[in-house]
C-alpha cells in the first residue's frame, strides 16, 4: 500500500515533466530511455534505495542503475516502452543482455573490493502512453550466470 502512494506521487511529478515539456515524442530512443531512467532512479530513491551510480559502463557492457537496498547492491535495468508490440520490456532482458550485465555487475564488484557482497539483480519496466506513463518493479530476477 505505501508503495502505491508513493509511486502516486512520483508519477503526478512526472507527468506534470513530461507536460512542461510540451507531450511531445522524444527525439531518439536514447533520449526516451534516459527519461525511463530518471523516473526509474526517483521511484528508487522514493522507496528508500541509494542511487550508487547510473550508467556504468565497461567493456564487458552497462549497467543503469547500481543502488544499495539495506545491505544488499541491487544491479538495475530499465526498460522503458510506448507500447508492446514487440513484447513485454523484460522480454528484452535476453540472455545476451543478461551475460552482458552479469560481466558487468562481476567486473565492478571486483573493482570496488565488493567480492562478498550480496548481490540482487532488478529490472524496472516503464510504460509511456501519452502524457502518463505505469512503473513496474521486479525484484530478485533471475540470471542465468549465476555470481
Amino acid at each position: 500500500m505505501y508503495e502505491k502512494k508513493m509511486f502516486r506521487r512520483i508519477a503526478i511529478i512526472f507527468c506534470k515533466n513530461i507536460k512542461k515539456m510540451g507531450g511531445k515524442m522524444f527525439k531518439n530512443k536514447k533520449e526516451f530511455g534516459n527519461i525511463g531512467e530518471e523516473i526509474g532512479s526517483k521511484y528508487l530513491e522514493q522507496i528508500g534505495y541509494k542511487i550508487i551510480e547510473r550508467n556504468f559502463s565497461c567493456r564487458q557492457g552497462e549497467i543503469d542503475i547500481i543502488a544499495k537496498d539495506k545491505n544488499e547492491y541491487v544491479f538495475i535495468e530499465v526498460k522503458t516502452r510506448s507500447n508492446t508490440i514487440y513484447g513485454m520490456p523484460r522480454d528484452a532482458v535476453n540472455e545476451d543482455k543478461q551475460k552482458h550485465i552479469y560481466k558487468c555487475t562481476k567486473y565492478y564488484l571486483h573493482m570496488h573490493g565488493l567480492d562478498n557482497a550480496y548481490v540482487r539483480f532488478d529490472v524496472i519496466e516503464i510504460y509511456f502512453l501519452k502524457n502518463k506513463y505505469r512503473l513496474k518493479h521486479l525484484k530478485n530476477v533471475d540470471i542465468k550466470s549465476k555470481i
